[in-house]
């Protein structure tokens, strides 16, 4: 089967996958840690594996920030998106939140613990739904939920599979949870450069093993083809890429490999970004997730595959492991997602594309990051924007029923913009809440390896 087959199998499988049957998501319970009185970001340290060892020694564990720092980590989620909704949709919409990958239900509790507290006129015109795959988070979810917050609607179901349009404004939120959709694997030839797609294979002894094909799959193939629209290179030198003989000399020494290293591409993340085009056409997107991970296997934007061993995470060097044993995930390159997200909703649905001429490429889009400074606005431009020089098309959404773009906003401008976790934070988080007795603040020192898209 496909990488992405496998990796998905081993993950979601509902009779062995890791998340169906093995992973459990660490939670203070309702006694979240009183900050005010630990010392240090040691003795936090401490706190946090003395609660771990709490849980069996076997059991597959990982924490979130949003557990580790709940309340405060939901209430800034909550902060940002009502300061949103206030600002372009008050009293004339409902506030409507879809989240996927909700974990224990935590995250959507503080968003409306709060609301229902500070905003109590907004959270009666709330709508909050969680599309959640895992069979056992649904049941979570649901208990944790119904109590406080009967009006919210856990649908058990993949994001992939999703069918229903939601033709009203909305947030989408997806936090610590795209670093588990599944990648593919490709492997470019060294003479032509053509890129080969990679398989996991099973042999009669029941051992695993990987093999590469030309390119057929057209998953693969539109990502591809959608990285070379954005101009974003290919994971190979630029000495070899535009000197053939060069690859030709390498090709001549003994032993010299004949495809280069593995490359793991976000193909699911493609597909989520096409679900949000066709079927939230007027969302706005709030992500979170790892950026980058150390002790992954080899390859480029590899992940981490490890398990829990005694109350130790052992690390691995591969993907080929026992389906259901083992977690896996991935870093996410955020500018390269923005990019991604930016291009796919400037094109139309595939319902429009049914009735309308074929859109027409646009030229590369480059690469641009955004200061945090003007994320109050929602939208930074960039200081070449207006320039002449470029397409006027580029970066712009289409129309929608004669209402803004795709999330709302003036048509032309950018949406979506690249934070660092503390500058998000920073924004709209209260920090006094999980300040140490020495001033440290782990809410911001922890998880600097996570970025947002916003």
């Amino acid at each position: 089967m496909l990488v992405r087959d496998f990796i998905e199998d081993s993950l979601y499988n509902p009779n062995y996958g890791y998340f169906s049957k093995q992973a459990t998501i660490f939670d203070w319970d309702e006694r979240p840690v009183d900050f005010s009185v630990v010392r240090d970001s040691v003795e936090f340290d401490a706190v946090v594996t003395k609660r771990y060892a709490a849980y069996e020694a076997e059991r597959q564990l990982w924490h979130t920030p949003t557990e580790l720092f709940k309340p405060w980590y939901g209430e800034a989620i909550a902060q940002c998106l009502v300061s949103e909704y206030l600002l372009k949709y008050f009293p004339y919409e409902d506030f409507i939140i879809y989240e996927i990958g909700a974990g224990n239900g935590t995250l959507a509790m503080n968003i409306l613990d709060f609301l229902h507290r500070h905003y109590p006129s907004v959270y009666d015109r709330t709508r909050y739904t969680i599309i959640e795959i895992s069979e056992n988070l649904v049941q979570k979810q649901r208990q944790k939920l119904r109590r406080s917050h009967p009006g919210v609607q856990v649908v058990h179901q993949s994001i992939f599979h999703w069918g229903t349009r939601e033709p009203a404004p909305c947030f989408f939120l997806a936090m610590e949870v795209v670093d588990n959709f599944a990648h593919d694997v490709i492997r470019y030839d060294l003479d032509t450069l053509q890129p080969y797609q990679g398989y996991v294979t099973i042999d009669s002894k029941g051992e695993f093993d990987t093999m590469y094909t030309q390119l057929n799959d057209p998953l693969i193939s539109s990502f591809i083809e959608l990285r070379q629209k954005l101009g974003h290179p290919l994971p190979i030198s630029p000495l070899f890429r535009n000197l053939p003989i060069l690859r030709r000399l390498y090709r001549n020494l003994p032993f010299a490999a004949n495809l280069s290293r593995e490359e793991y591409i976000p193909t699911r993340l493609l597909n989520l970004l096409r679900t949000l085009r066709d079927h939230f056409p007027r969302h706005r997107l709030l992500l979170s997730d790892f950026s980058s991970l150390s002790d992954t296997i080899p390859g480029v934007n590899a992940p981490v595959v490890q398990t829990r061993v005694q109350n130790t995470m052992v690390a691995c060097e591969t993907i080929l492991v026992h389906q259901g044993a083992f977690d896996i995930f991935f870093p996410t390159n955020f500018e390269r997602l923005r990019d991604m997200y930016e291009y796919v909703l400037s094109q139309p649905s595939t319902e429009s594309a049914r009735i309308h001429q074929p859109y027409v490429s646009l030229d590369p889009i480059p690469d641009r990051s955004t200061p945090l400074a003007s994320s109050v606005q929602s939208v930074t431009l960039g200081a070449d924007f207006f320039s002449s020089h470029q397409s006027p098309s580029l970066n712009r959404r289409n129309p929608l029923d004669g209402v803004s773009s795709a999330s709302g906003l003036p048509v032309g401008e950018r949406m979506s913009s690249v934070f660092k976790h503390a500058e998000f934070l920073e924004t709209y988080a209260d920090l006094s809440r999980t300040v140490l007795r020495n001033g440290e603040n782990p809410m911001l020192d922890f998880y600097k390896n996570v970025k947002f898209l916003f």
